[in-house]
């Protein structure tokens, strides 16, 4: 029903989206619809971008189920709004976060900079015969400030468990930090229902949006919480009063965005959050693990060529299938496959598919085809 709106080169097989997702054709012509208006008009209708500036702010407000926009700020990307919750908290000595073994370096790098304030980073083995969320929780003790996991390991594919972290943190008086980058727009994400503290995700990927903007979920009863370490006119509580000399912060999560906002992307974003919402996330959740069983049933028929990296298990993976083949490299079936335009990503020690709610059928057959070929 919506192959319309993604024009793929006949030549290409797109299973890269937990990295880069090609655009849909009514975002594309969002942008270029914004380019004219630029080029011919300036900001006559600057108003009106704002506008779709809110608009988007209640999409994102939806999708993730927060209770207002006011918890919803635009930021340029994860690893930014990461650095806000890790910047912005006032640590002391001895105290710990917990991760886990697999994050994206995102989600480690910003709690191993704390290292130099006396803050203990602990890992969590996700491949040891424990649950995930049990290996987590055994690494918290009386000095754990906060525990930050993303909510699908973009190697694995793993499937956190994030309720049940939650409901653990929050007894615990624990903070939760969530990275969701591999989670919205593939899967339905609650982030009332988690009971998360905090939640990041960039557009770029499930999301069908572009790189430089991204989503940053603050609990309203938090954010004076987070000591601010960037300042501008935007994020001023009176931003559009540009003669008042005295300020304070915005009383919404506008008081992490410290600068103009990216309006190209804000139009880009806004036109595929569109289709996400047009579509429905439950009508891609259920479209998505068709094509996902598709993949993981074919690699399981294998055993003698593949080994199967992903959690086959329903409630354990979204949209993330990766593979190791055991009959070549899989630096080598990669380089294979991307000259047959197969486009996919070498992860988790693997070859990592990673398809769409649209992706046809026989793409996916195509694909597989050229790795017994």
């Amino acid at each position: 029903m919506y192959e319309s709106e993604f024009p793929l080169d006949d030549s290409i097989v797109y299973l890269n989206h937990a990295a880069v997702s090609p655009w849909p054709r009514r975002t594309a012509a969002a942008v270029r619809e914004f380019a004219r208006e630029n080029m011919q008009r300036g900001s006559l209708h600057y108003e009106a971008w704002l506008g779709i500036e809110h608009s988007l702010r209640e999409q994102l407000r939806k999708l993730i189920n927060a209770e207002s926009v006011q918890e919803i700020a635009l930021l340029k990307n994860t690893s930014e709004a990461l650095s806000v919750v890790a910047h912005g908290l006032t640590w002391s000595p001895g105290e710990n976060v917990v991760i886990t073994d697999q994050e994206f370096p995102s989600n480690r790098i910003v709690w191993e900079s704390l290292q130099s304030q006396g803050v203990e980073v602990r890992m969590a083995g996700l491949a040891g015969p424990t649950s995930p969320e049990d290996a987590v929780a055994g690494l918290v003790d009386k000095r754990t400030r906060l525990v930050s996991v993303s909510s699908v390991q973009y190697g694995t594919g793993l499937k956190m468990k994030l309720e049940t972290l939650g409901q653990y943190c929050r007894e615990s008086g624990i903070l939760f930090c969530v990275d969701a980058i591999q989670s919205l727009g593939a899967h339905s994400f609650d982030v009332q229902a988690i009971q998360a503290d905090f939640v990041m995700a960039d557009a770029h990927k499930w999301l069908l949006g572009p790189e430089g903007i991204a989503l940053f979920f603050c609990r309203a009863d938090l954010q004076e919480n987070l000591q601010l370490h960037q300042y501008g006119w935007h994020m001023v509580e009176e931003y559009g009063n540009y003669e008042r000399r005295d300020w304070t912060p915005a009383r919404d999560a506008r008081r992490f965005e410290c600068g103009s906002p990216n309006m190209t992307g804000i139009h880009a974003l806004h036109a595929s959050l569109s289709l996400i919402h047009e579509v429905g996330i439950e009508s891609i959740e259920t479209q998505l693990a068709v094509k996902t069983d598709y993949l993981i049933d074919f690699l399981h028929k294998r055993p003698d060529l593949f080994e199967l990296i992903t959690p086959p298990a329903p409630d354990r993976h979204a949209g993330i299938v990766s593979f190791r083949p055991l009959d070549r490299t899989a630096v080598k079936v990669f380089e294979d496959l991307r000259r047959q335009e197969v486009l996919c990503a070498l992860r988790g020690g693997g070859i990592r598919f990673s398809p769409h709610f649209y992706t046809p059928v026989h793409s996916l057959g195509r694909a597989l085809a050229c790795l017994t070929d």
